[in-house]
């Protein structure tokens, strides 16, 4: 039986071969993007779009790399162009929802290569994923200089080699009272974007997934929303179960009832609405906004022990 994501896995980047960089949602800080690119060394040749060698044009919001229109561009001719044999985002931020539409998923069916990021770029790997191809939710160029060297080599070895990453060496507890073993294709994502899909041409394939959340900066009551909001829709129904990583900076600075938080406050949360939802859940992937960031394959075949609290990813990212 089948339980990976229909989606294809892209072909695997040789050493040598052509990343591309973009800046398709926020802007980044010209020494953090030098400090990332460092980590990679000479392991590729690299790529940048423009807008992240040129000063910022005005009129721009502060919260975007450049306008809606370049940004879609210069995605657009890493797309498109044959050298150019993986993708990379600069950082998140905000910003790729509003490109999408302006996007051809026709380049990426017709040149498969593998695009990664995480948080906002949680958009662009389900657009990618609605086009067939299947990304990797992994550490952008941005946070590359705050991650331990493991993280920085397991996302070139998603990149070259097409092979598992197998049994991850995570120490998971498990909320549930199953001790079953849930078998579907890993759907990695940030929370608030998971929300926000639903309803829009490029939902989250989340229909049998084992779901992995992570989220940064948003306080618990704004957790639950996204959370009930997605239970709401049947969205977190069709889950087979889910994982978290981690909730950096979810914290609410002043609570409405006037009393500091307990510092799990927001795992609290989501472990209530997981719970009235019926979904098994397990905590603890080092993956997110944090000093950790594993690159893991998006939409890969996995299995999700209940009884040992491991996480088995049985596809490799690319082909």
């Amino acid at each position: 039986m089948t339980i990976g994501s229909p989606a294809e896995r892209p072909p695997r980047i040789h050493r040598g071969q052509t990343v591309g960089i973009v800046a398709p949602a926020g802007p980044v800080k010209l020494e953090r993007l030098r400090t990332g690119l460092d980590r990679l060394g000479d392991t590729f040749r690299i790529r940048l779009a423009d807008t992240l060698a040129l000063p910022r044009a005005s009129g721009i919001a502060s919260y975007l790399a450049a306008s809606d229109a370049q940004r879609a561009a210069e995605l657009t001719a890493m797309l498109a162009d044959p050298d150019v044999r993986a993708i990379i985002l600069a950082r998140g931020g905000y910003g790729l929802m509003r490109i999408l539409p302006q996007l051809d998923p026709g380049l990426l069916a017709r040149d498969p290569k593998p695009i990664v990021g995480f948080s906002d770029a949680t958009a662009l790997l389900a657009w990618a994923h609605a086009a067939g191809v299947r990304g990797i939710h992994g550490p952008m160029i941005a946070q590359l200089g705050d991650l331990a060297e493991s993280d920085v080599t397991q996302l070139v070895a998603l990149l070259t080699e097409p092979r598992a990453p197998g049994l991850r060496p995570w120490p998971l507890a498990v909320h549930s009272t199953s001790r079953t073993t849930l078998r579907g294709p890993l759907v990695p994502a940030n929370l608030t974007m998971a929300s926000m899909l639903v309803g829009t041409p490029w939902p989250l394939p989340l229909a049998g997934a084992i779901a992995l959340f992570e989220e940064v900066g948003e306080r618990p009551y704004e957790i639950d929303r996204y959370l009930t909001q997605l239970v709401l829709t049947g969205a977190l129904g069709q889950t087979a179960g889910v994982v978290i990583g981690d909730l950096t900076r979810c914290h609410d600075p002043c609570p409405p009832h006037g009393e500091q938080d307990p510092p799990d406050a927001s795992l609290e949360v989501i472990l209530e609405r997981l719970a009235a939802a019926g979904k098994p859940c397990a905590i603890g992937a080092p993956i997110g906004h944090g000093d950790r960031n594993e690159a893991v394959p998006f939409g890969a075949a996995c299995e999700l022990d209940l009884e040992l609290g491991t996480l088995a990813i049985l596809e490799a990212a690319v082909a």
